[in-house]
């Protein structure tokens, strides 16, 4: 059981840090706006997006953007963040007290 735990939390982790390079190349992408990515990087965004949206879009759908001025702040990653960080924290917890 601890193992199957640990292996969750490892996948969470790996999910973050793709959820990370999402918001990466998004930040690229708001702040220089001639920037066209070439085909290599194309093709390594294009699963990352894929990896991504099925999870954020939802989340866009509930949670509305915060309006700062005439700056739009998505919240919904922010909160996808903190809840997998939290879910890998008592995953782990859960498995080493199984040990």
């Amino acid at each position: 059981m601890a193992a199957t735990l640990y292996f969750i939390a490892l996948l969470l982790r790996l999910y973050w840090f793709i959820l990370l390079a999402r918001v990466i190349i998004e930040m690229v992408r708001s702040f220089s706006r001639q920037w066209r990515p070439s085909r290599r990087f194309a093709l390594v965004a294009e699963p990352i997006f894929v990896l991504t949206d099925f999870v954020i879009r939802p989340l866009r759908r509930v949670i509305p953007p915060l309006r700062l001025g005439g700056v739009a702040l998505d919240v919904s990653v922010l909160v996808l963040f903190f809840g997998i960080s939290i879910l890998i924290s008592i995953l782990t917890t859960v498995a080493a007290s199984a040990l």
